[in-house]
Order: C-alpha cells, then structure tokens, then sequence
C-alpha cells in the first residue's frame, strides 16, 4: 500500500494555515494535504518555490529567525492563521570538537528561534479567537541524541520544552500545541543519500520500509484537526519504529 492509498480525510474550510519552510519535502506534503483539505495556506519560507513547480498555495518570503519580519508577515495575511506548522528546519552537521560557532548557531536559529518567533506572532489572534492550532516538527534525535548533531539535537529537544510550555500556557484559551517527531523520512533529498545511511536507517526501524512525506502530514492534520481537540503536549513519533 502507498502512503497515498491511506490519506486520512479532514475538513479544514475557512481556516487559514501557515507552513514554514514548505516549498519542499516535508513542508511541501503539509501544505499540500491542508491546501487538498480546504485550508488556505501561507508558505513562510527563504527559499522560493523551484522555477517550473506548480505552486498553488501563497507564498510569503521570510526568514523565521527575524522576529520583525516574522511579526510583519503575520500581521499581513489576508485574514488570521488558526493553524501553524513550524516546519522550518536547517542541519550544520559536525561533532562536537568540530563544530564551529556559526554552526551552532545557525541551526539554533532557525530551528527553535524561529518556531519561537512563529507562535509568539500567532498566539495574540489564536487566543484572541479561543482557538488554534499549533505543530512543530521536532525529531527523534531530538528524544535520543544522534552523533554529529549536536546542533541540530538540542535544538529539536529544545522545541519538544517549548511545545509542553506553550501548551500549558495556551490550552485555557483554545489553542492546542503539540509535536511530530519523525525518523529518516524518504523526501527526494534523503532517495539520494550514500546507500550506507539509508541501510543504517532501515537496519534500526522496526517496520520493513521508512516513513514517507504523506505519512508525516498524516499525523500532523489529525493534530491540526477536531479529531485531537483533547490532545496538547504531545510529542507523536512517525518513525517506523527507528526510535524504539
């Protein structure tokens, strides 16, 4: 069975979502089901969607890591985002005793400051209304540590706290926040990884073949939707059983 054959089906007319990062890969399949789902989307992303790619959803060039820009964006959308995914993620892998200042930095920047940024733009109109809807897509090194991501790990361990905290804070006004934590996920970047990688992968997943995009904005739409109205601080792993 493809991960298409399985698509769960979810109703998100008049709610506006916004996708960080979502011009490609993971952020890509997001928008797309929520765009195929009636939601209006607003891709928040630095890099422009690839020259020939049918684009359907309203893209919106800013970097997450700039809270005036993030705070303008936001403020500009035709009408208030109910929903929020922050996708937006960047790797500088090194180990540690390699890892240069810049390196660290960076990918503290963009993975947690800038989904940091993002709900403290959001949270005003989402409470405001009495409802939203908040994931983050932190990862499962996030949760277990990986060698050469030190980075890259604490900041998904980072944004794992910051959903708990934010779910605490927000949950008596209507917003939910929770997190997807997914494995090696087989986006077209990941297809072209030396062979060796993607064996380790598969070699520690329980379940005979890795997680797909469609499998990842699964589990993110039955978060956004009513389906989870109950659940917040959650941090679901869509891994194939890597983590375990």
């Amino acid at each position: 069975m493809q991960p298409s054959d399985s698509q769960p089906r979810f109703n998100f007319a008049g709610h506006r979502a916004i996708v960080t990062g979502g011009c490609r890969g993971i952020g890509r399949a997001i928008a797309d089901a929520l765009a195929d789902a009636g939601a209006e989307v607003d891709v928040f992303d630095v890099d422009e969607p690839r020259s020939g790619d049918e684009f359907p959803h309203r893209f919106v060039r800013v970097s997450v890591t700039d809270p005036a820009a993030v705070a303008q964006a936001v403020a500009g959308l035709p009408t208030p985002a109910s929903l929020l995914v922050n996708n937006a993620g960047i790797t500088r892998d090194r180990s540690i005793m390699k890892m240069s200042d810049p390196d660290w930095a960076s990918v503290l920047g963009v993975n947690l400051t800038g989904a940091f940024n993002m709900m403290r733009a959001v949270a005003p109109p989402m409470t405001a209304a009495g409802f939203g809807r908040i994931v983050n897509i932190t990862s499962i090194n996030g949760l277990r540590g990986k060698f050469g991501q030190a980075n890259y790990a604490a900041a998904k361990a980072g944004l794992i706290g910051l959903t708990k905290t934010a779910a605490r804070e927000f949950g008596k006004k209507g917003v939910t926040v929770n997190a997807v934590a997914p494995g090696m996920v087989m986006t077209d970047m990941a297809k072209v990884l030396p062979a060796e990688i993607l064996k380790r992968a598969v070699d520690e997943a329980a379940l005979a073949e890795l997680a797909h995009p469609e499998d990842i904005s699964s589990a993110v739409l039955f978060l956004l939707s009513n389906a989870a109205r109950a659940i917040t601080g959650e941090v679901l792993r869509v891994d194939a059983g890597q983590y375990i």
